[in-house]
């Protein structure tokens, strides 16, 4: 029996029978400052952040101890430091998180070959055939979380669905260290249930301009048509309109020749000052220099993107006439597309940084890590 009281193996028979996927969403549990937190015993149990605790320090990860105070991550450390007087800040140390990613990455490919990693603690995983001859996803997922929690000390969440946007749905909805399965049929009704602001991609102001529609829930959001969705959010529409009925029909791509290599960053509440921007940019180059690295890339472009808080994007870019040589040169070339264009028009809401116009001669096995949600939690 499972964790919600069905009988997986029956269950997982049927999927298998119907031609349904067995879609798989690990999230490590705020998975920097749990680091930090095994590392370092006097942290345990303590509200810590990961981030520079100076004036224009930025917050770039907070355990749960912290969250309890209202500390996100993208939040000023002056105010993270108000909301929680005994916040503990610890510097960042990407090697030691990269370890840490290896080591489930090697348990994650244990199971399966089909891996799409987003982020350095975050991953899809597709296990509709897996090496070991399981055949039930909900047990893949429970024998993965404890294999992690064995070899790392480390805590991962995991949903398990048909798809991959029910997966990362059901992956957040028992956290920490929880398990949640949405089974062929659910997946309407378990959608209908949600406050929108659980719909990724849907932040605080399109929270507040569908609430000004009516829209507050899933249930609200399948009652409008797709006319009147594409009148009002335009090519964000289809996605609303397919997400609402629990619908999605992207594979899991472990293996793709990239056009860009990058990633993008939501903050929990929007952001304007030049110090916040500069701190989380440096946050941004320092993750996607490393999946440059891992996806041995070379490129000559670096572009900006930035979203603002009427959901308007601006990107600029820089080319070179050689291949960007380090992280150095990657950093300055973001650094400098950054001061150009402020001081900006408006407050931000996502930020990314991505290498293009690439080299193809390496990628062919690379991991996807392009275009991908930068998760610091």
């Amino acid at each position: 029996m499972t964790a919600d009281g069905s009988n997986s193996e029956l269950e997982d028979a049927h999927d298998e029978a119907s031609g349904l996927r067995k879609i798989i969403h690990v999230d490590m549990d705020a998975f920097f400052a749990s680091v930090e937190q095994r590392d370092n015993p006097e942290l345990r149990g303590k509200p810590v952040a990961v981030g520079g605790s100076g004036g224009r320090g930025v917050v770039a990860a907070a355990s749960y101890e912290a969250r309890k105070f209202g500390v996100r991550s993208a939040m000023p450390s002056v105010t993270a430091k108000r909301l929680c007087p005994d916040l503990i800040f610890a510097r960042h140390r990407f090697e030691a998180y990269k370890e840490a990613s290896r080591q489930i990455r090697a348990i994650f490919e244990h199971h399966t070959p089909h891996v799409e990693p987003l982020s350095l603690d975050e991953a899809y995983l597709d296990v509709t055939e897996d090496r070991l001859g399981i055949g039930s996803a909900t047990r893949i997922a429970e024998l993965i979380r404890q294999e992690i929690k064995a070899k790392t000390q480390l805590t991962a969440s995991a949903g398990v669905s048909y798809n991959k946007f029910l997966a990362k749905l059901a992956s957040d909805q028992n956290k920490p260290d929880g398990l949640c399965v949405i089974r062929p049929g659910q997946g309407a009704d378990f959608v209908a249930g949600l406050p929108i602001r659980r719909f990724h991609g849907v932040g605080p102001k399109a929270e507040e301009k569908m609430k000004r529609l009516g829209i507050e829930t899933g249930a609200d959001l399948a009652a409008k048509d797709i006319e009147f969705l594409r009148g009002n959010f335009g090519s964000f529409a289809d996605y609303l309109y397919r997400a609402a009925r629990g619908i999605d029909l992207r594979p899991v791509r472990a293996h793709r020749i990239r056009k860009s290599v990058g990633g993008e960053r939501t903050f929990s509440e929007d952001i304007s000052s030049g110090a916040q921007l500069r701190e989380t940019l440096e946050n941004i180059i320092d993750i996607v220099w490393e999946r440059i690295e891992n996806a041995k890339a070379r490129g000559r472009t670096v572009t900006l993107k930035m979203k603002f808080t009427d959901f308007q994007i601006m990107t600029r870019a820089k080319s070179v006439t050689h291949w960007v040589e380090d992280k150095a040169e990657f950093g300055r070339l973001g650094r400098e597309l950054l001061e150009e264009a402020l001081p900006l028009p408006m407050p931000i809401r996502l930020m990314g940084l991505t290498l293009s116009n690439l080299d193809h001669g390496e990628e062919e096995d690379a991991p996807k890590t392009d275009d991908a949600q930068l998760s610091l939690l």
